[in-house]
């Protein structure tokens, strides 16, 4: 595929496979930089997986101090940190009022548009980058390459054949497979003896063994104001587990939300190796434990232990139900027993749930496979970013700045490279 400047003279063309962030935000940098870009997605229209991530309200960064910002993304960090050196988390909400959209900073520190939709920012965005030139081939889904080394697709036309300057792979990770990332790219990258970490589901959450009565009665019932405890590996006594406090929601399988999500990746890689993680539940982690026992170990009369701890505490519903699930009844009946229980319930965590319902996924092509400019060592002028790499982070806007960041990383690689 050729183009010609307004001078008559050919210029370079870059494919970008996938139109998610990642993809535009590359395609955005490279037709900055004067190339011809086409993008080409799977799907009937790009940007899906953005677009129902922001139906729950677009969260597109976070406002916390930068080092905190950087932590989030674990043992990842040394590498994603020179990619948000390209594209700062304030740079992104700079780059959104440039569309168009204002910003606000929400309680949480989060960082959404204004009317808290997607949809709006995608179409400016498409908009901008239709008017700078980019091409979008929409139904074309990449199969590989010919014997010839070309991108081959399958259209509704048939099979197509496409020849590029460079390729920048955007391509997903592996959740959400019915919106685009159903991560077909990792048997044909392997092929060519690219060195991919297995995928693994992050953000998601896990299997608990409930009983049919449990089940049958809660799920879908939010726990709010609650804290989850998570001892550290090894000496339990080496130092305090970890804990979060917030709210989540029980399934008839198991356990998922917000809190479980932030301690997701641990747990998961704790099931890997243990085949199961015990979490601890606070019911009432704003009361301390003496405060507790007082209450709990007050005559009770001849009001029954739930109406008691209504009373008493204001525990009710599925806390109760909780309580009720996980405390045999010697230790339901015992005060001080049920006391430590309150503030402290061990739940044990059978399995994570399967990637496809998982927010993101953890692993992809690897860092050490690519040079500092997500260039593939293995196939020269092929590039990566996105949620292909191997790389996760928690819910808070982190995920879509690192996208995005890499994104504008691999689009920048790219003129760097035809240079």
């Amino acid at each position: 595929m050729t183009s010609l400047n307004n001078s008559g003279m050919q210029r370079k063309t870059v494919a970008i496979i996938g139109g998610g962030p990642a993809g535009l935000m590359a395609a955005e940098a490279l037709a900055a930089g004067g190339v011809q870009v086409d993008v080409y997605d799977a799907m009937p229209s790009v940007g899906r997986k953005f677009l129902l991530a922001g139906k729950g309200g677009m969260n597109l960064t976070h406002s916390e101090p930068y080092d905190a910002f950087l932590s989030r993304y674990g043992s990842r960090a040394p590498q994603i940190a020179p990619l948000l050196a390209q594209f700062t988390p304030d740079a992104l909400r700079e780059w959104v009022h440039g569309l168009g959209i204002e910003t606000f900073v929400g309680s949480s520190g989060r960082v959404f548009p204004t009317d808290m939709k997607a949809a709006p920012l995608l179409r400016a965005w498409l908009h901008r980058l239709r008017q700078a030139g980019v091409r979008f081939h929409m139904r074309h889904r990449w199969l590989g390459w010919t014997e010839t080394a070309t991108l081959c697709f399958d259209t509704p036309q048939g099979l197509q054949a496409v020849s590029a300057d460079a390729v920048v792979m955007a391509l997903g990770g592996g959740s959400w497979a019915r919106l685009g990332s159903d991560a077909r790219w990792v048997p044909l990258l392997s092929q060519r003896d690219i060195a991919i970490a297995p995928l693994q589901p992050s953000n998601c959450g896990f299997e608990v063994g409930w009983s049919e009565y449990f089940r049958s009665r809660f799920a879908g019932d939010y726990l709010k104001s609650v804290a989850i405890a998570v001892q550290h590996e090894g000496d339990p006594d080496a130092q305090p587990p970890s804990r979060k406090q917030g709210e989540f929601v029980i399934t008839a399988e198991g356990i998922e939300g917000s809190l479980i999500y932030a301690l997701s990746a641990g747990l998961r890689d704790r099931i890997s190796a243990s085949g199961t993680a015990v979490i601890q539940l606070d019911l009432l982690p704003d009361w301390p434990l003496q405060r507790v026992i007082d209450e709990v170990t007050r005559p009770r009369g001849a009001r029954s232990w739930s109406s008691h701890l209504q009373s008493r505490l204001g525990l009710k519903g599925v806390k109760t139900g909780l309580l009720r699930e996980l405390v045999s009844a010697a230790d339901f009946a015992d005060p001080l027993l049920l006391a430590h229980a309150i503030k402290a319930l061990p739940l044990t965590l059978l399995a994570a749930r399967p990637i496809d319902e998982a927010i993101s996924s953890a692993g992809g092509v690897t860092f050490e496979g690519m040079d500092q400019q997500l260039m593939l060592k293995a196939l020269p002028g092929v590039f990566c970013a996105g949620e292909m790499l191997d790389w996760e982070a928690p819910t808070g806007g982190y995920l879509l700045s690192a996208c995005m960041a890499s994104g504008r990383a691999a689009g920048n690689g790219v003129l760097s490279w035809l240079q």
